[in-house]
């Protein structure tokens, strides 16, 4: 979805299925009252899967998405984290959460790592399958996934988008959740 233009001409524009970060970009938004969305976040069940590999990085991450699903309502006891070591690990901690059905089943999944490029063709390896991963288990399982696996040139790259990543996949995944309940 592209971000509004805030030099274009000001138009109506139906605002109700945006996600609240780009609400706030939008010139003229009008205040919403958050409550009830809030309401509904404090009952979903939210599982993140975080890889330790790069931790200055993944750290970060976590702890941007946890504190934006916290600041979204999720109330912290429904906050699952798994701890893997790297990217490649990533999809078989996300199908082992996506097959809890007992007491209640995941609303969302949020992946979390990173992925700095190097000198090989791992990078490409480990970005594909771990991306292709992902993907596979949100869909056989039929369980958003906010995918905030990291994948760049250098530390640089990755320290500059830690903070807004980690809060995007907590609005991403709060927000399909809310997309699954009104249409699945």
């Amino acid at each position: 979805m592209q971000q509004p233009n805030s030099n274009a001409p000001s138009s109506p524009v139906d605002t109700s299925q945006w996600p609240q970060h780009l609400l706030s970009l939008h010139e003229g938004a009008p205040a919403e009252d958050n409550d009830h969305e809030r309401l509904r976040n404090a009952q979903l069940k939210i599982g993140v899967v975080k890889a330790t590999f790069n931790p200055g990085v993944t750290d970060a991450l976590k702890n941007a998405c946890i504190q934006e699903l916290l600041a979204q309502g999720v109330q912290a006891q429904n906050i699952t984290l798994v701890e893997v070591p790297g990217a490649l690990e990533i999809p078989l901690a996300l199908q082992a959460l996506a097959q809890i059905e007992d007491p209640e089943p995941f609303h969302a999944l949020i992946a979390i790592g990173c992925i700095i490029r190097g000198e090989t063709y791992h990078f490409e390896l480990v970005a594909n399958e771990s991306g292709k991963g992902v993907s596979q288990i949100g869909l056989d399982f039929h369980v958003p996934i906010a995918n905030a696996i990291l994948t760049v040139e250098n530390e640089a790259q990755a320290f500059a988008r830690q903070h807004i990543k980690g809060q995007e996949a907590a609005s991403v995944a709060l927000h399909m959740a809310g997309v699954l309940e009104k249409w699945a």
